[in-house]
């Protein structure tokens, strides 16, 4: 091997190694940075029952893992659930999970720390045929509506704006340059310019504006300053006319903004003992009416309904709209 070849052979084998650095570093760098990050279990917990329908989420079940490897979490309204665990937890390590609701049977659950997405189901200490059984007959709750209202606003007519114009000209005089003037738009003309406004006065606004030439030879027209095409409290034309006089008709519909509430009325979708409705964001004055024992009772709804004879919890959605998830109490039931 010549000085030559073997001057490339080295610098061949050093900028191997150099990359050979560079992606283990890489390599390593992305190992330790997965490798510091905490794991993470989320799952789910509703109630067991054969009807999925009547699977209905539980909230406010206390979620430990044994050894402490985690801090202890909490369910929220849908029922959502996530440990994260200690440093030094490693995936595929066995875990012991305890999930604890006053209202319901206990669960302990056996498993390995992944990425599995969890389902817990769990049993109520009583089911619905026993709530309903007592010394005391059930109170029947039945006809359940949910009112509220929306505010909607509409632009309502009230009337038209109307005017005519004239564009006063003298046609076939040809254009000056040193005139200073308006032209025709090939510049061989002496043209004129006329305006006209229209004014809908206050809390009202303009819609639907529109332009012709009524009189006089239109084609030699054209107009230059559209300020009505966007609507509004005060609109304006102006037009060109390089040939004899014309006239323009200038005409809009005035509209007024009028807000109004109107009345909605929806019925809540029951599976079992429980019942499930949502609201809009734009709701307002909710109340919800239900007959106990026949007789017509209105409850208001608040952010935290308080219902004597069910217990409701709240779930925000997107655009801040509401649902609501009400579960009889002991005592009560559908007919």
């Amino acid at each position: 091997m010549n000085l030559r070849s073997e001057g490339k052979f080295r610098r061949a084998v050093g900028l191997t190694v150099i990359l050979v650095s560079i992606v283990a570093s890489v390599l390593f760098g992305i190992r330790w940075r997965n490798r510091s990050k905490p794991l993470i279990l989320v799952g789910a917990i509703v109630q067991q029952n054969e009807d999925t329908r009547k699977q209905s989420p539980i909230g406010d079940v206390v979620v430990t893992a044994a050894n402490d490897l985690a801090p202890t979490a909490k369910s929220n309204a849908t029922g959502f659930f996530k440990l994260i665990f200690r440093k030094g937890v490693r995936r595929g390590q066995p875990i012991a999970l305890q999930f604890r609701q006053p209202k319901y049977h206990p669960v302990d659950l056996n498993t390995s720390v992944g990425d599995a997405i969890y389902v817990i189901h769990m049993v109520p200490l009583q089911n619905g045929e026993d709530e309903d059984s007592g010394s005391q007959p059930a109170v029947v709750v039945n006809n359940i509506l949910i009112r509220y209202s929306t505010e909607t606003s509409a632009d309502v007519n009230v009337g038209t704006g109307v005017t005519t114009f004239q564009v006063p000209n003298k046609g076939g005089l040809p254009c000056d340059s040193n005139d200073h003037g308006p032209c025709s738009p090939d510049g061989k003309w002496k043209a004129s310019i006329g305006s006209a406004s229209l004014d809908a006065g206050q809390g009202n606004s303009y819609q639907n504006a529109r332009v012709f030439c009524i009189a006089g030879p239109c084609p030699f027209t054209k107009i230059v300053k559209d300020d009505f095409t966007r609507g509004g409290q005060k609109i304006a034309v102006s037009v060109l006319n390089w040939s004899d006089t014309t006239t323009f008709l200038f005409q809009a519909e005035v509209v007024r903004r009028q807000v109004s509430d109107i009345l909605r009325e929806s019925y809540p979708v029951v599976y079992g003992r429980a019942f499930n409705f949502s609201l809009p964001a734009s709701a307002e004055g909710a109340s919800l009416e239900a007959e106990l024992d026949k007789t017509l009772i209105i409850f208001p709804l608040g952010p935290d309904p308080k219902l004597s004879w069910a217990t409701c919890s709240v779930t925000f959605g997107s655009h801040d709209s509401k649902s609501y998830r009400c579960q009889l109490r002991p005592g009560y039931k559908f007919p």
